[in-house]
């Protein structure tokens, strides 16, 4: 049985009830929230952005890959491109559940973006422009994740759930410029 003091960290049921009975319009938004719900919109909407360049050019180098590994490049590249989709269609998900409406206007993503779009060329090209815009999301997610910490935990875990697999991302593509070139990118 649990003593008093092993559950004054707890907030009372009652009180709980009666919070959640109050300002029914604000959704999934408590009182309780931490952070600051625009300044999260706004963070999650670059996020979108950033996520929806990546889908774009991943799909691009799928498609315009070239060469005698190309179906198997092109499968990854699209694989990646699926994934960037979920992670953009989370980021906006929580915009909706923070009150917000995500921003999926074309005008102004590249600059809403983190990363940048980039050009067909070659395949190694291609690899290093995916490997680069890689590493800069994993950067700028360990920053959203610091910043986020436990004013919005729901924010920071979904981050860290798109950090472990953009870095599983910047693995794959490492190695694929590693088996196309014979020696790695990054020392």
């Amino acid at each position: 049985m649990a003593t008093d003091t092993e559950n004054t960290f707890l907030t009372d049921v009652n009180m709980l009830r009666e919070r959640a009975k109050q300002s029914l319009d604000n959704g999934a938004l408590m009182p309780s929230y931490k952070g600051d719900v625009q300044k999260t919109i706004d963070l999650l909407q670059s996020v979108v952005a950033t996520e929806l360049v990546c889908v774009l050019r991943y799909t691009m180098n799928s498609i315009s890959v070239e060469g005698l590994t190309s179906e198997s490049v092109g499968a990854e590249f699209a694989e990646h491109a699926k994934d960037e989709r979920k992670h953009m269609l989370g980021a906006a998900e929580r915009i909706d559940q923070l009150g917000g409406v995500p921003n999926f206007d074309p005008e102004g993503l590249a600059s809403r973006s983190a990363t940048e779009y980039g050009k067909a060329g070659t395949l190694i090209d291609m690899v290093k422009q995916n490997l680069i815009a890689e590493r800069v999301v994993i950067e700028h997610y360990q920053e959203l994740i610091r910043y986020f910490g436990d004013n919005d935990p729901t924010t920071r875990i979904m981050l860290e759930g798109f950090l472990a697999e953009e870095e599983d991302h910047a693995t794959d593509m490492h190695d694929l410029l590693v088996a196309h070139e014979g020696k790695p990118f990054l020392s």
